[in-house]
């Protein structure tokens, strides 16, 4: 493989790899703040797992890269293939470990509580609340009655 096309490959890894890192960053650290309560904290955590995806990716690029697998323009985009099906995979435990120090800090929330649920306020919790048709002082019930209906018949 040529040096044009070695350099291009790292170059375009690079790249995704730092979006992708970027996307998970921003996105969990949203995430884990509503968990945590402490802003501070869930930056800090979604940081710590960050740099784990980082290393990890920009590791597994340094060895995909010296893998001899053809012709320039064939060798780098079979390349990028592979890292983007690495990539996505690394994504999915990235994101299995958010979520799983998420729920960690919930159950840890609960049982500081005592055991005891709290409803969190939606003005609270930051998101908006839609009204469940059919429920009591929300919609009138406009679905068609049963009873009401024609038997059916075959052709």
């Amino acid at each position: 493989m040529s040096t044009n096309a070695y350099l291009s490959f790292l170059v375009i890894g690079v790249v995704l790899v730092l979006i992708d890192g970027q996307i998970i960053y921003r996105s969990g650290r949203r995430y884990l703040e509503n968990s945590y309560g402490d802003p501070a904290a869930g930056a800090s955590m979604t940081r710590l797992v960050t740099v784990l995806f980082h290393l990890a990716t920009l590791g597994v690029l340094a060895l995909v890269s010296t893998i001899d697998i053809g012709g320039d323009l064939t060798g780098v985009v079979t390349r990028v293939g592979v890292l983007l099906l690495i990539l996505a995979l690394a994504h999915g435990i990235t994101l299995a470990a958010l979520s799983r120090i998420r729920g960690e800090q919930e159950v840890e929330a609960v049982v500081q509580r005592g055991g005891r649920k709290q409803r969190v306020e939606p003005e609270q919790a930051g998101t908006t609340v839609t009204p469940v048709p059919g429920q009591p002082g929300t919609y009138p019930d406009v679905s068609p009655s049963l009873e009401n209906r024609a038997p059916y018949s075959a052709p």
